[in-house]
């Protein structure tokens, strides 16, 4: 048995608490009187709706750029007749254009059908197979037999298009695990499943190259520890194949280059304590430049996120990135001007910008997005790098998509303003969110959002509800639309909560290598220690929080975030 605060008694916080223990639909629990004023209101249709159809989602911009950056094109749905159509235009004014993309120039995004347009391959469970796109004819490459529980995955073509590479994963050392599936309850129905809990077994992994004109299929020698490998981002670099290995601990990080022979090169590898950052999430693989002479790659090894220079060879040739600063992501390589583009915040862990830097490795930091645009930014460059659909938004305002020049961010076009959604935040938008970074010591300083209901009275106390993720794969503290659950958690403010999320120690957030890594070892003691003393200087600098009435909530990692502040803090929460 534990107690609950005042506030975590109502039916909205107990409806929150539920998700912690089962993924399943939010259901408002019905019998005393919070459930009564949220039936009288019509708010328990609005929470679901808002949290079951996510009403207020931005309209997607897709465009596909030209391979020579002169042009654009985007399928629409012509409004008279419902069919598909697509639509060219011009880079330099953004206005629609007769001329037809030239032969080859629209990318080519069927990544099943070879580079020279000749083959397409076929993946089918643990079977590989090619397909001669003009006579028909099918040729197995790769065939399984036995009983083993195999399959293939990540085929790719090599840039000629004679060899394909894969991955093949087999399972059938990894023990199985009975799920019990509700359908007839008369009839119950068991699963069993593969599943590799801590210390078990793993799937075991080779890397395959199959060759089009029926060669065998050649096995990489990739050494496999008795613990087993993971295997992280695989893709042609020129004619080698580039693979990147991670431990079975996840504290070593090596990237090989291998020929279709099989022979492997070691070219990159760093090792950390606590565990060394892979390509899964953010693309920290490799960049070619110099006709694949060179590549540039991210590493944390020296405390920040950064990207170094390299020889093809493993040769390291300096740091492209120098400061105290972490890279969010890279975005391209505009090789021909010189420089390398990245996304990075270095003054605000919640926000995101697009920077600059030379490539000849003089470190000299450039902004590009303009200084008076607070938020997060997106850019899907043109083949050039010299323009691009350049996506804003905040924590209070939609997104909008513009078509840019990069050199001075000059606004081409307007493409996707989202106008009707605008007018729809204004509605759900009752006061402006406040961020807050919580000092709680040690020289530990934590973002926080707080959204105020909507009748708010800075002369009075409300009950708080806090969101939770508070672990190493996602920030909750984001100026971004639709951050945290923003737009659900903005109607359960409108009952008379101040809601708050707080990212702890050992979110993603860029604040070093150390930040992210306190964490290991102890997720849950650490994450439940600065979410309360986050919340306690928070309620000192906000005399209208009463920290005598906290509920919390989270889902998956915040799932186990809210029992730990539970068991850990009952005191608190």
């Amino acid at each position: 048995m534990f107690s609950l605060s005042a506030a975590a008694r109502s039916p909205l916080v107990l409806f929150c608490l539920t998700t912690a223990f089962a993924a399943v639909k939010p259901k408002v629990i019905q019998g005393h009187e919070a459930s009564k004023r949220l039936e009288e209101s019509g708010t328990e249709d609005r929470l679901k709706a808002v949290y079951e159809r996510d009403e207020f989602s931005a309209n997607p911009f897709e465009a596909i750029w030209w391979d020579d950056s002169s042009g654009y094109s985007v399928v629409q749905k012509e409004s008279r007749t419902g069919e598909q159509v697509k639509l060219h235009f011009n880079v330099e004014t953004g206005e629609p254009t007769d001329r037809k993309p030239p032969e080859g120039a629209l990318r080519n995004r069927r990544d099943q059908v070879s580079p020279d347009g000749k083959h397409r391959f076929r993946l089918d469970g643990g079977n590989l197979a090619v397909v001669d796109l003009e006579t028909n004819e099918k040729t197995q490459l790769v065939e399984q037999k036995g009983d083993r529980d195999v399959s293939l995955r990540n085929a790719s073509w090599s840039p000629n298009g004679r060899f394909i590479a894969f991955t093949e994963i087999d399972e059938t050392d990894v023990k199985q695990r009975s799920m019990l599936v509700p359908s007839d309850p008369s009839y119950p129905e068991i699963r069993k499943q593969r599943f590799a809990r801590v210390g078990e077994t793993i799937p075991s992994l080779r890397v395959g190259i199959a060759d089009v004109e029926g060669q065998a299929v050649r096995w990489l020698s990739i050494d496999s520890p008795p613990e087993g490998f993971y295997l992280g981002r695989m893709e042609w670099a020129g004619e080698e194949l580039l693979v990147e290995r991670l431990s079975r601990f996840r504290n070593t990080r090596e990237i090989f280059l291998a020929s279709v022979n099989g022979e492997m090169k070691r070219v990159f590898g760093e090792t950390n304590d606590a565990w060394a950052v892979g390509s899964q999430q953010l693309i920290l693989g490799l960049t070619w430049i110099r006709d694949g002479n060179a590549f540039v790659v991210l590493s944390e090894k020296d405390g920040w996120r950064h990207a170094f220079l390299y020889d093809r060879d493993g040769t390291e040739r300096g740091l492209l990135t120098p400061g105290e600063y972490d890279i969010i992501d890279k975005a391209v390589v505009d090789e021909a001007g010189g420089w390398f583009y990245f996304y990075a915040s270095p003054h605000n862990g919640t926000e995101k910008y697009l920077h600059r830097v030379p490539l000849d490795g003089s470190g000299t930091l450039e902004r590009i997005t303009p200084e008076n645009q607070p938020g997060t930014h997106e850019y899907d460059f043109s083949p050039n790098a010299k323009y691009a659909f350049h996506t804003w938004s905040s924590f209070d305002s939609p997104p909008v998509v513009e078509l840019v020049e990069i050199a001075d961010h000059r606004v081409i076009k307007v493409v996707e303003a989202n106008e009707p959604l605008q007018e729809r935040a204004k509605e759900v938008v009752a006061h402006p969110t406040e961020f807050n970074e919580l000092k709680i010591g040690d020289g530990v300083a934590m973002d926080s959002w707080l959204i105020k209901p909507r009748e708010f009275d800075e002369t009075k106390k409300y009950p708080v509800f806090v969101y939770v993720y508070g672990e190493p794969y996602l920030q909750t503290v984001l100026n971004k639309w639709g951050a945290g659950q923003s737009h659900f958690l903005r109607v359960v403010a409108d009952l008379g909560y101040v809601v708050v999320s707080i990212d702890n120690r050992g979110t993603p957030a860029p604040k070093g290598a150390a930040w992210r890594r306190s964490i290991f070892g102890s997720l849950g003691p650490l994450s439940s220690e600065d979410q309360a003393a986050g919340l306690k200087e928070l309620g000192r600098i906000r005399p209208f929080i009463d920290l005598s009435r906290v509920g919390i909530w989270g889902w998956s990692g915040g799932g186990s975030n809210t029992l730990n502040a539970m068991f850990r803090k009952p005191d608190d929460y």
